[in-house]
């Protein structure tokens, strides 16, 4: 009994600091957002109690319900995309080979740079007639392409820099599902027969079950209040044209910093809150926490 006492206070002891850090930095903000969402801020020390009507409000918002839509077609767009590149790249760099390691650190290294600096370099590149992208498609005879000023365009571009951006991390969470599979598996399954693609739908995906799911949750949740949801639309579109990448978290901050409406902002941001908690109980049911079992 004291071993187990002794087990279960270490695991408090490393429970302790990631458990202090949701407390700080999630639990006590969220409660503050749904609190403020009860008040009319302006935030010059004006506050009025409003009650529910910042979330009556919303009702009638026709910008807000854009941005969810907007946000809602990002998600759709960018979590299969970053969950295949990633794992894709995942199942290149799995085995050593001269070079692997740099291979994979050039393609985690777009990660490790800030996503203002990012989103100021694919602005850069992407420059209507000045940009060497909008050039390299000029001298295939594709001329006046707007990557970022078209509202047909500006949302799928950023869903792609977004997956550049994104696919080293999560292709680095993929090679440690795979390094974690045992290579008996695949060498009875070599020996029964199994060619590449049945080793891979038999042995490598069953097993990646439960890293599937972690890459499928954060994925979800950076697309609806990642950086990349909010740094790289400020940076490179603010929200344009005509409101076509405006995202949720995007239209929350202008409400507060631009409009002064700093109350609606948290009944915005308390919604938001909600609806991930939903999308992502709904994933822990539907699958199980992963495991995927009947």
């Amino acid at each position: 009994m004291s071993a187990r006492r002794a087990d279960g206070r270490a695991a408090l002891g490393f429970l302790a600091p990631d458990g202090l850090g949701l407390l700080v930095f999630v639990l006590v903000p969220t409660v503050l957002a749904l609190v403020v969402g009860l008040f009319d801020v302006d935030g010059f020390g004006n506050v009025a109690w409003a009650g529910l009507d910042n979330f009556r409000l919303m009702a009638g918002d026709g910008l807000l319900w854009r941005s969810f839509g907007v946000t809602a077609l990002y998600a759709v767009l960018f979590v299969p995309l970053v969950f295949a590149c990633g794992l894709g790249l995942a199942l290149l760099v799995k085995d050593h080979f001269p070079g692997v390691g740099a291979v994979r650190a050039a393609l985690f290294l777009p990660n490790a740079v800030s996503l203002v600096v990012i989103g100021l370099l694919w602005q850069f590149l992407l420059a209507d007639k000045t940009g060497l992208v909008s050039r390299v498609f000029a001298a295939f005879g594709v001329d006046g392409v707007s990557f970022l000023g078209d509202p047909d365009l500006a949302l799928i571009t950023l869903v792609l820099i977004s997956v550049w951006f994104l696919m080293g991390y999560q292709m680095l969470i993929f090679l440690g599902g795979l390094h974690d599979i045992p290579g008996d598996l695949y060498d009875a399954a070599t020996v029964d027969g199994a060619g590449a693609w049945h080793r891979f739908r038999h042995v490598t995906w069953p097993m990646l079950r439960p890293t599937s799911f972690f890459v499928l949750v954060t994925s979800t949740i950076n697309a609806v209040t990642g950086l990349q949801a909010f740094d790289l639309v400020f940076v490179t579109t603010s929200g344009g044209p005509a409101n076509a990448t405006s995202t949720i978290v995007y239209y929350a901050y202008q409400q507060a910093f631009q409009f002064g409406r700093f109350g609606y902002a948290a009944a915005i941001c308390a919604l938001l809150v909600l609806l991930l908690g939903t999308i992502t109980g709904s994933l822990f049911a539907v699958t199980r926490g992963g495991r995927f079992d009947a």
